[in-house]
């Protein structure tokens, strides 16, 4: 395949019942994240922008698709790499969560050391967190 990654789905279909591509979806995730990591509100990336901060609120849920320049601009304002935003997306699951990882995430949102450990997975960059992965799974 030559290394290209394609889909089964042509581009426009939507790939889970939310009407949203899963790319949109990462993509906007990736945008909140980084946003929170720069201690940013939506409103101040929108102004950044010029945007509402509704319109940031949509491209972070991933109602809305964002061009290819305005990624770059939201990649610009949050210090970022363009390939920041689809770091990791290949390795992202693309089916519902099971009850064992529904219970995991209701465990780690009902502890403080969850809520914790959350926190800062969610602050680390991608390798720091495939370490911190790799290192509760070997204790498991």
């Amino acid at each position: 395949m030559n290394g290209i990654i394609t889909s089964e789905k042509p581009y426009n279909a939507p790939a889970n019942g939310s009407g949203c591509h899963p790319v949109d979806i990462y993509v906007g995730q990736q945008i909140r994240l980084a946003r929170k990591k720069q201690r940013m509100s939506q409103e101040a990336l929108a102004k950044c922008l010029g945007l509402t901060f509704q319109q940031v609120q949509k491209y972070e849920m991933g109602v809305n698709r964002v061009s290819a320049s305005k990624l770059f601009e939201i990649a610009t304002a949050l210090h970022r790499s363009v390939s920041y935003f689809f770091e990791g997306f290949a390795d992202a699951p693309q089916r519902d969560p099971t009850d064992a990882e529904q219970e995991s995430v209701m465990v780690i949102q009902n502890t403080a050391e969850g809520r914790r450990l959350a926190k800062a997975f969610v602050a680390a960059m991608p390798q720091v967190r495939k370490a911190v992965i790799g290192l509760l799974e070997s204790t498991g």
